[in-house]
């Protein structure tokens, strides 16, 4: 659903059950995308240029109001609450949850199933990871591994054990994505 108050740009691309909120704003080359789980943004969100938000079937992008997403952010299946920044290049992944006034910098990452409590702010190239969230430099890589492994990416993101072979993750997701070879182009 798309308000009268709300635009969005030629050339972003909406899919699915998307609901904008009112004076929302998706700018050129963002897609917002809800293949199998719903995107909702609150009022005065503006995704900006190339940030992809998708929405999937165990956790829909919930996205508060007063929201910033910066261009060629990346948000799958993460829950946003009001007024957060969201810089440039940073990614949110499913089970996510970014509380309100906190900020993601510069391609920062918030981890899989991980919780940043309000106010935080995730310094340029930072990951948080676990439910409260620790902030971890990206030279850190030993420190995160430890609290990252318990959070069950594979689980949460492809539906399968860690171990199970890409061979296996990938033929799932081309079949997943293959559905989508007839679709057509529908105007308003």
């Amino acid at each position: 659903m798309i308000p009268a108050s709300a635009y969005v740009a030629p050339s972003a691309v909406l899919c699915g059950a998307v609901t904008l909120g009112e004076r929302a704003r998706v700018l050129h080359g963002a897609v917002l995308t809800a293949e199998d789980g719903e995107v909702w943004l609150g009022d005065d969100v503006v995704i900006m240029e190339n940030a992809l938000v998708r929405g999937r079937s165990r956790h829909p992008a919930l996205i508060g109001s007063s929201v910033l997403i910066g261009p060629h952010a990346h948000l799958n299946g993460a829950t946003v609450e009001d007024e957060v920044f969201i810089a440039t290049g940073a990614a949110l992944f499913p089970g996510s949850v970014a509380a309100s006034g906190s900020e993601l910098r510069i391609n920062s990452v918030l981890h899989v199933n991980s919780k940043l409590a309000a106010g935080t702010t995730v310094p340029i190239g930072w990951i948080a990871a676990g439910d409260p969230a620790q902030l971890f430099p990206p030279d850190q890589h030993e420190d995160l591994w430890r609290v990252q492994v318990e959070l069950d990416f594979p689980g949460t993101v492809y539906g399968v054990p860690r171990g199970t072979p890409l061979r296996t993750i990938m033929a799932r997701q081309a079949e997943f994505y293959g559905a989508h070879r007839d679709d057509q182009i529908i105007d308003r």
